[in-house]
């Protein structure tokens, strides 16, 4: 917010609004007034009884000494008033000297704007009502002849509109020097948004990965029991009704056939999604699945002594899988091999193989969707494939999210 936004006028504002602001106003005025009144009064003291240039220069900065003493409980005041009146919560441990530059002087002149204000507002009520004193001619003395009292009462009038604005223009400018000084500051402000993003992120993988389980277990409790129970009773028919017609017989058997297959990939879908074995046994045992499905030999270890995070887990088990595959599909390769490792206090998961090399995130192959699934928990992703091979995928994940 620049300062010329502000101060710009609020004419719009709502009586409620106005009343609000006026409080807050008032209070921020009472809490200056009694934050300095103590240590202003000392120094008059000390003046009156001064015997030397030291006892002058100690009048003259005890007015400081005491907000700057007061720091602390000036703070906590300052932020209950933004709260309680205006609903603004000024949060996070804020910098000492930050908070002595809003004591000593963004709140003080904040607190005399608001002086001023009051100043012209009764002004204004006193210059706009100046008739009604006209009417008690008979009581008072020295009033205004009737052009003098509509000059008054014009000048009254703009007196109540410039407190009106003030007003607002003050509450937008003790709102923004207390959220930057009394505030934890730019910098400890954008760490803790980052905290904030980094946990609702982690949130949403947690809640993907979730779905993820939900939509495996419907399928493989409700769509795939169905398909099973369908090609069992295709394959009954099959080998029950031998009376059948030729045509029937091969229609049986191709439907038979077609359910099979969509068992088959029913189930590569499903495990595709999430695998339950994964939850049930663990990465070693889901990784042996895909490493036994592979299409080549894969020499496979697993050595992580504690489980990770189920997110995790899953993270790692589908980098397996998707090597594997792209292995299987691009890489011309006789052999690969996967290792899931313990590196400090972060699992490694490397895949390689002898193929021929010469893999780029940047064209395609799944590589890029791998990176970015690997990025989404905090981990890191590389990969060495030079022309004629090896290729080296290598990827960090966090224990926990």
């Amino acid at each position: 917010m620049s300062l010329r936004t502000a101060i710009r006028p609020a004419f719009g504002r709502s009586p409620h609004r106005l009343g609000r602001d006026v409080r807050f106003g008032s209070a921020g005025i009472a809490v200056q007034f009694v934050a300095w009144a103590a240590p202003m009064s000392v120094p008059w003291v000390i003046y009156d009884n001064a015997s030397s240039p030291v006892d002058i220069l100690l009048a003259l900065t005890v007015p400081l000494i005491g907000p700057a003493v007061a720091t602390p409980l000036l703070t906590r005041v300052q932020r209950q008033r933004f709260a309680a009146l205006l609903d603004v919560g000024i949060t996070g441990p804020p910098r000492a000297r930050r908070q002595l530059w809003y004591h000593l002087l963004a709140g003080p002149a904040v607190a005399f704007g608001g002086v001023l204000a009051w100043g012209f507002a009764l002004g204004g009520v006193v210059a706009t009502t100046v008739f009604l004193w006209r009417q008690q001619a008979g009581r008072l003395k020295f009033l205004p002849d009737a052009t003098s009292a509509a000059y008054l009462t014009v000048g009254g009038c703009a007196l109540l509109a410039l407190a009106y604005w003030l007003i607002a223009a003050l509450v937008r400018l003790d709102t923004r020097a207390a959220t930057a000084f009394l505030g934890p500051g730019p910098a400890a402000e954008l760490e803790r948004r980052v905290e904030d993003l980094t946990e609702s992120r982690a949130g949403a993988v947690d809640a993907a990965d979730a779905e993820r389980r939900r939509i495996e277990r419907d399928l493989h409790d409700g769509a795939q029991r169905r398909l099973v129970s369908m090609a069992v009773n295709l394959g009954l028919a099959k080998a029950t009704m031998d009376d059948l017609p030729e045509a029937a017989c091969k229609v049986i058997d191709e439907a038979h056939r077609e359910a099979k297959e969509a068992i088959e990939e029913l189930s590569n879908l499903v495990r595709g999604l999430h695998p339950a074995v994964l939850d049930e046994l663990g990465l070693d045992a889901a990784l042996s699945g895909i490493a036994a499905r592979a299409p080549l030999p894969v020499r496979l270890r697993v050595d992580v002594p504690e489980r990770a995070a189920p997110t995790v887990e899953a993270v790692a088990y589908f980098v397996v899988s998707e090597a594997l595959a792209n292995i299987a599909k691009h890489a011309r390769a006789t052999r690969a091999g996967v290792g899931v490792v313990r590196a400090g206090d972060r699992p490694r998961v490397v895949v390689d193989d002898d193929g021929a090399g010469g893999a780029d995130p940047a064209r395609g192959s799944g590589l890029a969707g791998l990176a970015q699934r690997v990025g989404s928990v905090d981990g890191t992703f590389d990969i060495s494939s030079p022309l004629g091979g090896p290729t080296v995928i290598t990827v960090e994940l966090p224990c926990a999210l």
